[in-house]
């Protein structure tokens, strides 16, 4: 059977590494602030939400909320945004995605100080990370490299697929695997990947952000790889308390009996991303005070 490799014991790692840097920065006159948009009513949203801002709290930063009705305009939106981006006190700013239909996403993010897109959208922060000098860098690929490193996987020299191109996800993610300091060989697979299950087979890391429940299953992974998965999908499940249960893009039991190292799903990547976030928010507060990042 694989190991498992646990997302929230990582995260709680993380998070007690930076509890003395916030106390450190409040104590010098830089409170780290992160400031959550969240725009409408959405269940998952709110949770997802509601969850940043207890963890920023928990660790003694200041949490700004500002939760905003569904019928929001584009133009009042990027309003609250552009007084977040004015104000010396907020380091990082995040806007809950996805937004109501009406509002254009896009716009959204380019309207962000790409000095405080602690989630890593703004187009000048993923440039930096395609060109191998990143400021910010998107959370749940950040994640993944933590969870990669804090569990003694071998990336340099190991040939990497990652399975999903989304900006939010896949295309960062490759672009890091194979960048000086993880130095991976990069595969990236799609929907458009002919014969998939031959790719994905010859991976030694093999990260599955497709979307899709349960889609990949023991004959597409190399026996003794290391599977992460980044999926979460609600399914129907007659058995389960609430007739329904949360699975990843992998089958999780087939393919824990041939993988060495697995994530589980829920309690996986999904805690690190929130962790990730607390990180480029104190990254922020220090470079205010002309300090690096920190090094995890």
């Amino acid at each position: 059977m694989a190991d498992i490799i646990s997302g929230k014991t990582i995260r709680d790692q993380i998070l007690e590494e930076l509890r003395p840097e916030v106390e450190r920065l409040t104590n010098a006159g830089t409170q780290p602030c992160l400031a959550v948009i969240l725009v409408g009513s959405d269940p998952a949203s709110q949770v997802y939400v509601g969850s940043k801002r207890r963890t920023s709290e928990q660790l003694g930063m200041r949490s700004l909320s500002h939760d905003l009705p569904a019928t929001t305009t584009q133009e009042e939106l990027e309003a609250l945004i552009r007084q977040l981006n004015d104000d010396p006190t907020v380091h990082g700013i995040l806007c809950q995605l996805p937004l109501p239909d009406e509002l254009n996403e896009v716009r959204v993010i380019q309207t962000l100080s790409p000095d405080k897109d602690v989630d890593g959208l703004h187009p000048i922060n993923a440039g930096l990370i395609a060109m191998g000098t990143p400021k910010f860098i998107s959370c749940t690929p950040y994640g993944v490299l933590q969870l990669l490193k804090r569990s003694g996987v071998q990336t340099s020299g190991s040939h990497a697929v990652v399975l999903g191109r989304s900006n939010l996800f896949g295309r960062p993610m490759a672009t890091l695997l194979s960048s000086k300091g993880w130095d991976a060989t990069v595969t990236t697979c799609h929907s458009r990947t002919r014969d998939l299950p031959s790719v994905t087979s010859q991976a030694d890391i093999l990260i599955a952000a497709i979307g899709r429940p349960e889609f990949v299953t023991a004959e597409m992974v190399k026996p003794g790889a290391v599977v992460i998965d980044v999926g979460i999908n609600r399914i129907e499940d007659a058995s389960a308390p609430k007739g329904s249960r949360l699975v990843g893009d992998v089958a999780y039991g087939p393919v824990s009996e041939i993988a060495s190292a697995i994530t589980p799903v829920p309690g996986g990547v999904g805690p690190m991303t929130i962790a990730m976030l607390m990180v480029n928010t104190v990254n922020s507060a220090r470079w205010q005070q002309g300090l690096p990042s920190l090094e995890l």
